[in-house]
C-alpha cells in the first residue's frame, strides 16, 4: 500500500496557487488535509487500487460541485461521508454484477474448499455484508472501524451521540457475525 499511496501523495505536497485560493482552493486544501486518512479508509473498504482511486476522485469531484461550488459547513464530515457512500455503491455494484453472471462463469471459484477459508474470500464476504447493512449501521462501521475515527468524531459526522454510535456499531457487529457464520458453514 505504501507504494500505491506515493503516487497520490504528490497531491498533498502541491502548493495551492493564489488564483485557486479565491475560488475553490479550499477543495485542494481539503485534499491535502484529509487525503491520507481518506485513502486509508477507502483501502479498508474496497481493497482494490482502481476502486480506491475512483472513489477518491469521485469524492473530491462531489465536494468541488457541492451546491455550485460552495464550501460545506463541515468539510471533513462531508468528505468522509461522501467517500463511504461512494465506496459502498462500488461494492454494491460489484455484488450485483457478480450475482448476474451465469453460474459457470465466475471471476474466482468461490465454491472451492480452499477459497472458502481464504482470507481474501472472507474479506470480500465481509465487505458485501457491510454493504447490505441498514444505512445507520453501515455508516458507523465504515467511519469507526474502517476509517479509524473515534466514536466522538463518528457521532459528530453522523449527527448522533457517541453512545448511539456505540449502540449502532454493536448491533451492526451482531448482524455481521450472524451473516458470516452462515457464510463459513
Amino acid at each position: 500500500m505504501t507504494g500505491k499511496a506515493v503516487g497520490i501523495e504528490v497531491l498533498w505536497d502541491i502548493p495551492i496557487p493564489k488564483a485557486l485560493e479565491k475560488t475553490q482552493g479550499w477543495v485542494l486544501s481539503a485534499m491535502q488535509q484529509y487525503g491520507r486518512e481518506l485513502v486509508n479508509m477507502l483501502w479498508r473498504i474496497l481493497g482494490n487500487e482502481q476502486d480506491v482511486c475512483d472513489a477518491y476522485q469521485d469524492t473530491f469531484l462531489k465536494l468541488a460541485h457541492h451546491e455550485q461550488g460552495c464550501k460545506p459547513e463541515n468539510v471533513k464530515a462531508y468528505v468522509f461521508r461522501s467517500a463511504s457512500n461512494i465506496a459502498i455503491s462500488i461494492l454494491r455494484h460489484k455484488l450485483v454484477e457478480k450475482n448476474h453472471m451465469p453460474n459457470g462463469i465466475t471471476k474466482e471459484n468461490d465454491s472451492s474448499p480452499t477459497n472458502e477459508l481464504d482470507t481474501k474470500y472472507l474479506t470480500e464476504k465481509m465487505r458485501a455484508g457491510i454493504a447490505q447493512l441498514p444505512e445507520h449501521f453501515r455508516e458507523v462501521i465504515t467511519l469507526h472501524d474502517l476509517g479509524d475515527l473515534p466514536y466522538e468524531q463518528t457521532a459528530k459526522i453522523l449527527g448522533v451521540t457517541a453512545a448511539t454510535a456505540r449502540v449502532y456499531r454493536c448491533k451492526a457487529v451482531q448482524i455481521l457475525a450472524v451473516w458470516m457464520r452462515k457464510e463459513i458453514r
